[in-house]
């Protein structure tokens, strides 16, 4: 799938005494290409999230347009957008995200099960493997470490195999070992067909990338300059 961004801007209003307006992305255009991993750097702060949370269809923009395969994604209603987002995202948010009341396994196989889905059970147990938290099924999200709640949000959003992977900071909480194989598991959903944006400031993270961006104060532009 093909999810473009066209001259998209997102300000916040706010009381400072030099404005009330706060442009956290400037005129932005992206194109997410099936079979490519984008990667975008840049300083907290930068818009990056910003930027994130208007591709995946949680933040509309103030202007401009984001299009999944040609249909105007803020065009559908929150339900309609919402199902979409389910059936055809994975979103690695930044924070630590998980229903304390569901097991490890049962929040992985969450997006399954929302719409009254029969989730792919040894599918949930492989990526819980392949994050080396496989042992944890049975736990709760309040057992877990940071790191190992991460790994939990992985798999949950690799759960579908879906045709679009937004990752938010996808390695921030985990050591060497964990980051490489989070990195190789969104460059093999890439080569598997998946658009995938990768938003980091890992320096590791780029030779994973097809192309590479940075965000500054905001603006977007080619390249690791």
């Amino acid at each position: 799938m093909k999810l473009q961004a066209e001259s998209i801007s997102r300000q916040f209003f706010r009381t400072t005494r030099q404005s009330n307006v706060f442009l956290a992305v400037k005129e932005a255009s992206l194109t997410l290409e099936p079979g490519k991993l984008i990667a975008v750097t840049g300083r907290s702060g930068s818009g990056k999230s910003t930027l994130l949370n208007m591709l995946s269809g949680l933040l509309a923009p103030t202007a401009g347009v984001v299009r999944l395969d040609g249909e105007d994604l803020y065009a559908l209603d929150d339900q309609a957008r919402s199902r979409l987002r389910n059936r055809t995202f994975g979103i690695i948010p930044q924070g630590q995200t998980g229903l304390h009341s569901l097991t490890v396994l049962e929040n992985v196989e969450l997006p399954w099960r929302l719409y009254g889905e029969k989730p792919p059970h040894d599918r949930a147990l492989e990526l819980l493997e392949r994050m080396g938290i496989g042992h944890l099924k049975d736990a709760y999200p309040n057992e877990l470490s940071g790191g190992e709640m991460r790994r939990l949000a992985i798999a949950r959003a690799l759960i579908r195999d879906p045709g679009v992977i937004l990752a938010d900071e996808p390695t921030g909480d985990l050591d060497d070992q964990n980051t490489q194989t989070v990195l190789s598991l969104l460059r093999q959903a890439a080569d598997k067909g998946a658009a995938v944006l990768l938003v980091t400031h890992e320096r590791e993270a780029l030779p994973y990338a097809d192309r590479i961006y940075r965000m500054n104060d905001g603006l977007l532009t080619e390249g690791d300059g």
